[in-house]
């Protein structure tokens, strides 16, 4: 089975599993289309852990911690909650197989979300695919602004707790530019990606209740246990 190029076979949460262990990731075009297509970009997005740059507002807006922050709660929620249009996306790539797939990969165990709650609200938050050491992230929104940011930041400070030696972007925005994000060409991917593969992460290993003081202390931090380009 060729995973490199584009294909309408069935996939399982397996299949899908073996695609992220060869670098490889799946998109539909949008939400009504309900083919998948192997994506393996050139330039592939990396967020490196020990290098991550949280601006003086974002760590105030941390400290003030006007958001809670849950972990593995409600996938379905956060989701439904990457595949609404925002602004300056009207469309979205994540279709009903995308949902499925990723769901049964999180009854699994391999697929994680990190959420942020406001008055009883779910406002903003990621999720993401556990594999090795290494944690792909697929996509992330907000409702209220900078929720998406504290959850990317708090995810960040457990992977780096977890042992985790990368947090996989897939691509490069502006906004993930800034917060440190860098591109590798595809051999180099290949081998920070291995190094992940043959190690375990904890994606539990650091307290739910986790204070805001020590999420910037461990985001901070350099960790030879970081993922580095070096």
């Amino acid at each position: 089975m060729d995973l490199s190029s584009n294909s309408l076979f069935e996939i399982t949460p397996q299949v899908l599993l073996k695609a992220y262990a060869c670098g490889i990731f799946p998109m539909a075009e949008n939400a009504d289309d309900p083919a998948l297509y192997w994506i393996e970009p050139e330039e592939r997005g990396i967020l490196p852990l020990d290098n991550i740059h949280v601006s003086r507002r974002l760590a105030r807006t941390i400290r003030n911690a006007p958001f809670e922050i849950k972990i593995d709660t409600d996938f379905e929620a956060v989701i439904a909650g990457c595949a609404e249009a925002a602004s300056g996306r009207m469309k979205t790539w994540i279709n009903d197989r995308i949902r499925s797939l990723y769901g049964a990969l999180f009854e699994q165990g391999h697929c994680h979300t990190v959420e942020a709650w406001l008055d009883g609200r779910l406002v903003g938050g990621l999720y993401g695919v556990h594999l090795g050491a290494a944690f792909f992230g697929e996509s992330m929104f907000f409702r209220e602004r900078d929720a998406s940011k504290v959850a990317l930041i708090h995810l960040v400070a457990r992977l780096r707790a977890g042992g985790f030696r990368l947090l996989d972007s897939q691509f490069v925005t502006e906004h993930l530019r800034s917060l440190g994000a860098i591109e590798l060409d595809r051999p180099e991917y290949h081998d920070v990606l291995e190094a992940a593969l043959a190690l375990e992460g904890d994606f539990y290993s650091l307290e739910t209740s986790v204070s805001p003081d020590s999420v910037l202390q461990l985001v901070s931090q350099t960790s030879k246990t970081g993922c580095s380009t070096a």
